[in-house]
């Protein structure tokens, strides 16, 4: 509460606006975790502006065969430099989580997920749990009513941060057998879109 206090003193009064016009170049600063090694994360805004895709290449928990015993968690830590035209800013409405897995019965499967402004003392999560047998595409859809979405403060630089997590547990799936989960893809079929909506500042 505190946190959303200050950011609205912040940005007092900024009003709804319409995504803008021009190229939105987005800079990955870092990222770091085992579900993003160097190289395999790509970030890109829509043609329209409304919308930032993020598309992973080698993101995949799994245990059992063939699994080392670390690999039953994958994270990936991003954070993002949005370079948004002077006089706008921008907050995430909603999100729409995509992957595919495999659990045996008996396993079960965790997808966790955050996403703040630099500066924020809190953050905005979700999360899906997942029960063998499973062998599908998953999909999970984080919605945001408008007085929970956390708009950029006007006037400063703060990049966005996003966190997600995959887990996969064992439990009494069958021994020699195999379960994951993954937010990978070859062809950004299960890029993570994020939702965006835009506001005007309000003049200096």
């Amino acid at each position: 509460m505190l946190a959303g206090a200050v950011l609205a003193l912040l940005c007092p009064a900024a009003a709804a606006a319409d995504p803008p016009t021009d190229r939105i170049v987005i800079d990955v600063v870092t990222a770091n975790g085992s579900g993003c090694p160097l190289g395999t994360t790509a970030v890109a805004m829509s043609p329209d502006n409304t919308a930032m895709t993020v598309t992973y290449s080698r993101y995949v928990a799994r245990v059992g065969a063939g699994a080392e015993p670390i690999e039953f968690r994958r994270n990936c830590q991003l954070n993002l430099n949005v370079h948004v035209p002077n006089g706008l800013t921008f907050a995430v409405a909603s999100v729409d989580y995509r992957g595919f897995g495999h659990l045996e019965r008996g396993a079960t499967g965790l997808h966790q997920a955050s996403y703040y402004f630099q500066g924020q003392g809190s953050t905005q999560r979700s999360g899906q749990r997942f029960a063998g047998p499973m062998n599908d595409d998953w999909q999970h859809n984080d919605q945001l009513a408008v007085s929970e979405r956390v708009y950029r403060p006007c006037g400063v630089q703060r990049n966005l941060n996003i966190n997600t997590e995959l887990r996969v547990y064992q439990g009494n799936s069958p021994r020699g057998t195999a379960s994951f989960l993954t937010m990978d893809s070859t062809d950004t079929a299960f890029s993570t879109v994020y939702h965006l909506t835009w506001k005007t500042c309000p003049a200096r």
